[in-house]
């Protein structure tokens, strides 16, 4: 005897789906389900449109730090096969601290909401733009040679620069960033953690050198960690290749300093 199908074990009018449709209800960018579908073609849409709130910061609309999380890894797992180069950009908004603490919270939102404006219309399709956390978003654009990076990068800490932000109270503020990037070591297996610490790196440098700038890393000099290390030749006992350098320590010192807003 077959057993039923998951369409017919399904009652909508014995779920409680008021607080599902009430979250996909405020986020304009999502359709509600109609009631008149299948209930299986109902759930699913259900299913599908909380699964893309889960993956998206409320605030900005921008991708949240669990789906930037699982594209870095996705990433590296494509740099580490193929050996085609990827970026990781941080962007830290400049003086972000004054904003709230001169015009209030409200108009700290606002600020980042154009930020996350500007950022998304900065990029490919392809790319990735995230909310961090806090000020501060990431940009991961695989298949991205150095020669681009920079323009990029450079694109979009001018357009931000240019951007005015009409305030509620009819105040307009001028913001800038700071953005600081790293390549992934091509036909390395790294970690989302080494290379988030070496773009950040590149971040604290740029807000110290005097802030609104870009500092990337070279592809040419990029270091391979001796976890990384590890995890190419560690099972193989291989003593250290001599092309194999490890990070600075001063790299290292600096990526786990306080940041300067």
């Amino acid at each position: 005897m077959a057993s039923p199908t998951p369409e017919s074990l399904v009652a909508l009018d014995q779920l409680r789906l008021d607080d599902a449709k009430a979250l996909l209800g405020r986020d304009t960018t999502l359709a509600l389900p109609s009631s008149t579908e299948s209930a299986a073609t109902y759930l699913q849409s259900v299913i599908d449109g909380l699964c893309e709130l889960s993956l998206k910061d409320p605030l900005t609309g921008l991708s949240n730090r669990r789906h930037f999380r699982s594209v870095l890894d996705r990433t590296i797992d494509m740099v580490a096969r193929s050996g085609e180069p990827a970026l990781l950009l941080m962007v830290d908004i400049d003086h972000f601290k004054l904003v709230n603490d001169t015009h209030g919270h409200p108009a700290g939102d606002q600020v980042l909401q154009a930020v996350a404006q500007t950022l998304a219309k900065c990029v490919r399709p392809m790319d990735t733009v995230a909310r961090y956390g806090g000020e501060e978003f990431a940009v991961v654009l695989p298949n991205c040679h150095t020669v681009f990076g920079i323009t990029v990068a450079e694109r979009i800490r001018q357009s931000i620069q240019n951007m005015p932000v009409a305030l509620a109270s009819g105040q307009v503020l001028n913001v800038t960033v700071s953005i600081g990037g790293a390549y992934a070591p091509e036909w390395v297996r790294s970690t989302a953690a080494l290379w988030t610490e070496r773009a950040d790196v590149q971040l604290y440098r740029a807000k110290h050198e005097g802030r609104n700038r870009v500092i990337l890393d070279s592809q040419q000099e990029i270091f391979v960690s001796a976890e990384e290390k590890n995890m190419l030749f560690g099972h193989l006992a291989l003593g250290e290749p001599a092309w194999i350098e490890s990070v600075s320590g001063e790299a290292s010192a600096n990526a786990a300093g306080q940041r300067v807003n």
